[in-house]
């Protein structure tokens, strides 16, 4: 009995030490999403904080629990939690930072060549470059379906997961057939892209490869990459994510992923550094760091001096993106995996570039066919379903059974964020999708209320 008795007291001394040593590691993880989390939601898009801990914050147990101060005087944010507290900036034109590796003042003093402002005219310029909508109808949709169809995805089906579906607009040869936004939020609201930022970064490089200043099959440019067995590793291969670079995309325990976005400055540097652990198109391995890299690579082509006007004069600007807005890491480069922001129309717009193959009202934006290679899986992606920083429905061997959504057609891409983000293009129905809002589990059958948009269609 005694040593039953001392075995039972070293397990769960090992079982506290674990769960202490959990909550030591998790602190910093919390109190930082907690802070610029809310500096983002407030300053950049204008929420009430009261919402933002009801919803974005309710992703983490205990997330919702930290204490958060907001400094009006200076625009930052501080979450604290058992001790531990993390801070966040605002900056105009750049939106929110957390603090990691630099100090607050070293922040402040960083210098900026920001772009002016859009030249437009929203409520006069006709769309898809402006909101000027037309009332024509267009032949053989059926609205009223359309409209029902639009009005679900707003339906909580169940009362105690609420799936805060914020807005949903819908394209049809181009035209805005359908739209709708939860109570709080209008046209002009920025909403959180998450991951539907890596197919902005892909556009970035699609266009420098437009321009010639980048060759996808050419070695990634990363300077620490050329003395050892990574300068193997391309453009394609980082935008495929199949580098082969060891990572972990684990978002419910520390790992690779959180150390970059919690304590490092400068991500596309943090994912540079990892070793090699397959050999490039080898395998596959979604990672938020590859396109840290990718994004970090931006910078580096474009120079300093034209890097933070870049996204905008080429490609936001000229669509119509008036809303779009990108936030940079401590060491000034965007962070490309994660940190855009546009309205629920600008996403539209964006998923438009990509199905009529980067040309807008007669330019071309990307190169011809960009549309398809970003849409062509990766050789060493499972099933398939991931192309060049978009997800693909199907796989060039495409199997209903094997289709991220089952309802919808085989040729469909996106670009998808956490939480319910949706850009769907499907080429073959003329169709572009966007869903935005903060879902948190299973909540919204994605498939079947595209397929019901669908139903409302011509043949």
């Amino acid at each position: 009995m005694k040593i039953l008795k001392r075995v039972s007291l070293a397990l769960l001394a090992v079982v506290v030490a674990a769960i202490i040593y959990m909550v030591i590691r998790f602190l910093p993880i919390m109190t930082g999403m907690a802070a610029k989390t809310m500096c983002s939601c407030v300053y950049v898009m204008q929420r009430d904080p009261e919402s933002v801990v009801r919803k974005e914050l309710s992703v983490f147990p205990g997330l919702s629990s930290a204490t958060i101060t907001f400094h009006q005087a200076d625009s930052t944010v501080t979450a604290s939690l058992l001790g531990r507290e993390s801070k966040a900036i605002f900056r105009k034109g750049l939106g929110c930072t957390l603090l990691a590796e630099r100090s607050e003042q070293e922040l402040r003093q960083q210098k900026f060549d920001l772009p002016d402002p859009p030249a437009f005219s929203p409520n006069t310029d006709r769309w898809p470059s402006g909101d000027l909508n037309s009332d024509t109808l267009l032949a053989g949709v059926n609205y009223r379906q359309l409209n029902e169809a639009v009005d679900s995805a707003f339906v909580d089906m169940d009362p105690g997961s609420p799936i805060y579906t914020h807005a949903v607009v819908v394209l049809y040869n181009g035209q805005l057939v359908g739209e709708k936004y939860a109570p709080g939020f209008t046209r002009n609201s920025r909403m959180m892209g998450w991951s539907m930022t890596k197919s902005i970064t892909n556009a970035l490089i699609g266009i420098l490869v437009k321009e010639g200043k980048l060759k996808i099959e050419d070695p990634a440019p990363v300077p620490e990459w050329q003395k050892d067995d990574r300068h193997e590793i391309t453009l394609n291969d980082l935008l495929h994510a199949s580098s082969g670079l060891k990572w972990s995309e684990t978002y419910f325990f520390p790992g690779d992923f959180h150390t970059m976005f919690i304590h490092s400055d400068d991500k596309g540097g943090y994912a540079a550094g990892k070793k090699q652990k397959y050999k490039p198109n080898e395998h596959f391995a979604y990672s938020s760091g590859t396109t840290n890299i990718l994004s970090k690579i931006v910078r580096q082509t474009v120079g300093d001096k034209d890097y933070y006007r870049f996204a905008y004069e080429k490609l936001f600007n000229k669509i119509g993106m008036n809303h779009a807005l990108l936030e940079p890491d401590g060491s000034g480069t965007f962070v490309g995996s994660s940190y855009g922001y546009a309205s629920a129309r600008d996403w539209a717009r964006f998923g438009l570039l990509f199905l009529n193959d980067g040309i807008w009202n007669g330019e071309s934006i990307l190169p011809e066919g960009w549309a398809a290679y970003s849409s062509t899986p990766a050789p060493a992606a499972l099933l398939q379903q991931y192309g060049a920083q978009w997800w693909l429905n199907a796989g060039e061997k495409a199997n209903p059974t094997h289709r991220r959504y089952p309802d919808v057609p085989t040729d469909a891409f996106e670009a998808e964020g956490f939480e319910g983000q949706h850009v769907l293009v499907v080429p073959s129905k003329h169709l572009v999708v966007v869903r935005l809002g903060v879902t948190h589990g299973s909540g919204v059958n994605f498939s079947k209320f595209v397929a019901s948009l669908i139903r409302s269609l011509p043949e």
